[in-house]
């Protein structure tokens, strides 16, 4: 009598994968991808100086709550959807004085310490924003941190909300979508994350609030460090 083979039970869904039970599992190697607005750096005051020269420069009435309602998306699409026409030239506008008041920004309380902590677990670092990288880049200097990509609307492929420049992040760190965590503040990273197949952490110090389904939520940089990279448990007789 043939006997047959037992059947395994099917591979649980992606839904049905716990993050957690992602993101400790036994890898080569694994990826922390970031937002830089809300999450790296409290930007919100370089914002502000910025929009309310576009104000006075175009004749613009638009309040800034307009304006922050839809951050996390790249500065045309916002431009769109407050039905700025002059797009270009309040973008030049716009653009110049960011550069010029980047030294208002300030980075959020531990995250240059956790960041460090990251890479000395192994982790490569990545950011992916929708920033242009004119502006991105001083901000990012601020930091000083070692970050192995950072991915803009500049370059290849479409912005948040879709997944291309999670995608294109991971192409550069050659680490793969299962090994991988985004980590951001608007409702466009989540979206992203979750078209791009990675794992997102909802950065709750940021601007913005989660969507459904609700993510995991961590209130500080060191709370993202305790998450994903928890301390070994003490082994009698290791070395510490």
């Amino acid at each position: 009598m043939t006997v047959p083979a037992p059947i395994s039970p099917p591979a649980p869904a992606a839904s049905e994968i716990t993050a957690v039970e992602s993101w400790h599992a036994d890898r080569a190697q694994r990826a922390l991808l970031l937002d830089l607005d809300g999450v790296l750096l409290d930007t919100l005051p370089v914002m502000q100086k910025a929009w309310r020269t576009v104000q006075k420069a175009h004749g613009i009435t638009l309040p800034f709550t307009d304006y922050e309602r839809h951050l996390g998306r790249e500065f045309g699409d916002i431009m769109q959807r407050l039905g700025v026409t002059d797009i270009a030239g309040v973008r030049r506008t716009y653009e110049t004085e960011s550069v010029a008041a980047a030294h208002l920004a300030h980075e959020f309380t531990g995250v240059v310490e956790v960041l460090h902590a990251f890479v000395a677990a192994d982790w490569r670092l990545g950011v992916v924003t929708s920033k242009h990288v004119d502006r991105a880049a001083p901000l990012l200097a601020h930091l000083g941190c070692p970050f192995a990509t950072v991915r803009t609307p500049a370059g290849a492929g479409r912005a948040k909300p879709a997944p291309d420049p999670i995608l294109l992040a991971l192409v550069d760190l050659g680490v793969d979508p299962a090994a991988a965590v985004y980590v951001g503040d608007m409702a466009v990273d989540q979206e992203s994350a979750a078209r791009a197949g990675v794992a997102y952490v909802h950065a709750g110090w940021g601007y913005g609030q989660p969507t459904s389904p609700v993510p995991e939520i961590v209130a500080s940089p060191k709370g993202l460090l305790q998450l994903l990279c928890p301390a070994e448990p003490f082994v009698e007789g290791s070395l510490v």
